[in-house]
């Protein structure tokens, strides 16, 4: 079972497997020789493709048949899908291949375990795919390499190289393709899984994140506790909201800052303060239900057609990429609204309420503060909505109409990547100017997570008393969030954090 909290162990775990023995692909192989035999028309192995399915094709053709479907499919465009989502493109292509419903050779198989182990990593371009029938265009980039075409990244991954000449460099040899192999390789919705599995797996993490600079400014604004009172999330047990609620109370615990102004008189906070579990907690839910479908999308067979062990083979629309689509729209949309609601309390911070110097710096005029950070973060976010139109909701014809609806699952996947950057970008202003808005509650201490957040930013960023350049701050603070340390050094100090 592969899971997004774990995806790389369980990946790691299942190629080992998969080395050590292939019982199902060579089950799944013999049926295929079978049918091969029977006389009849077998789509994808003895048959053409899409529109083609009806063009019989001759035994002597059959491994340049499956040849040409990579050449020909290989026709994807734009800048190349990163390497480390390359790498799991492959190993979740290996790992449903090993499932034993492909039909699949074993040379094929274990020219692909080959290339995964020895870290050839293919050249695959981003765009190309409608993800319906698969992600035909970039799974066929990804192969190419089998049979010593295409490109693979070079082995410092800043630039590419020809496929065959890598492959000689670690004693591999290009292989024909036969019956079955070349359908079985671009057929499936990896691409789209990949990227998926990629942001969701930073999303779990980056969530929590996301509580933690909450707190941060919650505690430098000095805003109320009250909205996080347990008995107001369980007059509506959301399960997302009652966790954030919980999140921020562990935070909050032992707060002198709390305890300075709990008798202030102030009704409400702002529902950037206020409403963090609502709208925090909606967005886990969110995150949660596109984890659960990438989890069964990732322990899936989406190749076409499936062979069964009875013997039946059986064309079908597994490949289908809507599951996926939907999802990843709507988790571009969770992520997208911890953003938003992150630059509202980073307008706030700069605003100069309770003490805090305007803009966050007590010289300005001849300096201009933090005003400019919170230009990047508004950019960022109304970038993200233009991405977050869904692209799920578009169709266009392919194949001569054969394939008269797809999910344009993979537009939805690469604008996920682009939305989880920008967020991290948003968060990162927040945590920076939370971090700077703190500094003038001292000698007050906030509670101890959030000190244990603010302690760790200013080990390695000093307080700013005049202008400077900011650029190289942020991406300190977009990297401590994206590798993770944020969450890790807090949930170090305050357990039970969701």
């Amino acid at each position: 079972m592969i899971r997004i909290p774990t995806l790389y162990q369980d990946l790691s775990g299942r190629m080992a497997e998969l080395r050590s023995g292939h019982e199902a692909v060579d089950r799944s192989r013999r049926i295929v020789l079978d049918a091969l035999q029977d006389g009849k028309a077998h789509y994808g192995i003895n048959t053409g493709f899409g529109v083609l399915a009806n063009k019989r094709i001759s035994e002597e053709q059959l491994s340049e048949l499956q040849q040409n479907i990579l050449l020909s499919h290989a026709c994807g465009v734009g800048d190349p899908v990163p390497p480390e989502i390359t790498r799991l493109m492959l190993q979740l292509k290996i790992h449903a291949l090993g499932i034993g419903k492909s039909g699949i050779s074993r040379t094929t198989f274990r020219q692909l375990l080959a290339i995964e182990e020895k870290n050839l990593v293919p050249w695959v371009p981003s765009r190309g795919s409608v993800g319906a029938s698969g992600d035909l265009a970039p799974l066929a980039h990804l192969c190419l390499p089998l049979i010593g075409r295409g490109e693979v990244w070079n082995e410092q991954f800043s630039g590419k190289q020809n496929a065959a000449e890598a492959m000689r460099a670690k004693s591999l040899a290009p292989i024909s393709l036969q019956a079955k192999d070349g359908l079985a390789l671009i057929n499936g919705t990896q691409l789209m899984a990949a990227y998926g599995a990629f942001v969701l797996e930073r999303a779990l993490v980056l969530q929590t994140e996301a509580d933690i600079l909450a707190s941060m400014s919650l505690e430098a604004l000095q805003g109320s506790a009250a909205p996080f009172d347990a008995r107001i999330h369980e007059a509506r047990p959301h399960a997302g909201q009652q966790s954030v609620a919980a999140n921020i109370r562990r935070l909050l615990e032992h707060s002198e800052i709390m305890d300075s102004h709990r008798d202030c008189g102030r009704v409400q906070d702002p529902y950037c303060l206020r409403c963090v579990p609502q709208v925090h907690g909606a967005s886990r839910d969110a995150l949660a239900y596109a984890t659960g479908v990438l989890e069964t999308e990732l322990n899936s067979v989406t190749d076409n057609p499936l062979v069964f062990d009875n013997g039946d083979i059986i064309s079908g629309g597994n490949f289908h990429g809507q599951p996926l689509a939907l999802a990843l729209d709507f988790a571009a949309m969770a992520l997208a609204e911890l953003a938003s609601i992150s630059e509202r309390r980073t307008y706030l911070l700069l605003e100069g309420h309770d003490g805090l110097p305007k803009l966050l710096m007590e010289d300005t005029g001849v300096n201009s503060g933090f005003m400019i950070p919170q230009y990047t973060a508004a950019a960022l976010v109304s970038e993200n909505k233009v991405l977050c139109h869904p692209a799920s909701v578009d169709s266009i014809p392919t194949s001569l109409g054969q394939e008269d609806h797809v999910s344009m699952g993979s537009i939805s996947a690469l604008k996920l990547l682009t939305v989880l950057h920008n967020v991290e970008h948003v968060l990162a202003v927040e945590f920076l100017t939370a971090a700077q808005a703190l500094d003038f509650r001292a000698p007050l201490k906030p509670g101890r997570g959030v000190l244990v957040a603010h302690e760790m930013l200013r080990d390695r960023i000093r307080h700013a008393n005049r202008d400077y350049e900011v650029r190289n701050d942020l991406d300190t603070c977009a990297e401590i969030l994206r590798r993770g340390d944020l969450a890790n050094v807090v949930n170090d100090n305050v357990a039970g954090l969701a």
